[in-house]
């Protein structure tokens, strides 16, 4: 019996793992299992050598690194000594597995990477540890393949695992209703990232600028997601007395159903051009971490749907030009210009045409069969 070993180091790649291991499963192969990981790698039958829990703690403390140092020393004492896999599957949590890509080439076992480090947004070094120590790429953009082939890197491209994941466009009416919201008004939705640092550095311009749409606008109204992971008490130390509806945890949803929304960047922008919803990026940050990604970044966009496409669908507005008046402009173009939000949807629609070719999961799974069975 052949036998595979997957590593994830958050959430999300237990999640994209779990999938994998459901589409092997379906393709019946006599293969045994195991790896790092969480409850939805544990639900597929995968033995765990180890959680996610050590893996995915935030921060460089030194208990955190000392944690990932044990935990790399015994991993690979296992592989090596006593499970000896015909493969081994990392799955996105760059700094880690790219460090025990190193130790499991030179122990002699192969390795493949899916959902690997962006090297084309930043540290584009790190594809010189990938061509040396990673046997296959299993990338998930459509553009990574070639520049994979520019170094002589084995890469497959396999779709992106969102486009399967991502549920159905929520009912309007419906959650218009559920939340207490108009239906002949526009909904205009507000995502301000996921940190607290984030909340605390746009919190207060996304607030204005919905003051000063609303003042503009009588058929507007506005949302704001609240991420899950943070708590009631740290939302409402930057909300303040606003009076903008919060929507907590329906993340998916309100993308699907606003007319316009007003994003910090990150994957969201992704979920929210597979809706086809027009959006706007505003970021910015501590003034200092911006000039360090301005000397690593390695390419000047910073939306994954312009990325993807190429050019600039989605106005991106960043550090020192997120402004009320600069957000409120783009967005009024996207609500009130009708050429312009016509061709913005059919752009949107473009890229996810784009992403939309393969199922992922299944891409990943054939690659493996056809690997360990062929």
């Amino acid at each position: 019996m052949k036998r595979l070993f997957i590593i994830t180091g958050e959430y999300s790649g237990d999640i994209h793992a779990s999938k994998v291991v459901k589409e092997l499963r379906a393709l019946n192969c006599d293969l045994e299992i195991e790896g790092i990981g969480g409850i939805n790698l544990q639900n597929e039958g995968v033995k765990l050598l180890s959680t996610q829990e050590k893996m995915g703690a935030m921060g460089l403390t030194p208990q955190i690194l000392i944690n990932h140092i044990k935990l790399g020393k015994a991993l690979l004492d296992y592989l090596k000594n006593d499970y000896k896999p015909d493969l081994v599957l990392l799955i996105d949590y760059g700094a880690f597995n790219l460090t025990i890509a190193r130790f499991l080439k030179k122990a002699g076992i192969k390795v493949f990477y899916y959902i690997p480090p962006q090297v084309w947004a930043s540290r584009k070094y790190r594809i010189k540890l990938i061509q040396k120590f990673v046997d296959k790429v299993l990338c998930i953009f459509p553009f990574e393949r070639p520049l994979y082939a520019q170094y002589g890197i084995d890469a497959h491209y396999c779709g992106h695992p969102l486009v399967a994941q991502l549920p159905a466009p929520a009912e309007r009416r419906e959650f218009f209703r559920k939340h207490g919201l108009d239906v002949e008004k526009r909904l205009v939705s507000v995502f301000p990232g996921s940190r607290e640092f984030e909340l605390k550095h746009l919190m207060s311009v996304f607030k204005e600028t919905v003051t000063r749409l609303s003042h503009r606008h009588a058929d507007l109204q506005f949302c704001i997601s609240q991420a899950p992971n943070l708590s009631d008490e740290v939302y409402q130390k930057y909300l303040g007395d606003c009076d903008i509806k919060v929507i907590k945890g329906e993340n998916q949803a309100l993308l699907s159903v606003s007319d316009a929304l007003i994003l910090a960047s990150g994957t969201v922008a992704l979920e929210a051009c597979l809706y086809k919803t027009p959006m706007i990026i505003a970021y910015r940050g501590p003034k200092f971490f911006y000039w360090v990604y301005l000397l690593v970044r390695c390419i000047k966009r910073v939306s994954l749907p312009n990325i993807i496409a190429d050019k600039s669908i989605v106005p991106e507005i960043i550090q020192d030009k997120v402004t009320p008046s600069n957000i409120t402009y783009e967005i009024e173009e996207l609500l009130y210009n009708k050429e312009r939000r016509e061709d913005n949807i059919k752009q949107l629609g473009q890229v996810k045409e784009m992403l939309s070719d393969k199922n992922s999961a299944l891409e990943v799974a054939k690659v493996i069969d056809t690997e360990l069975f062929s």
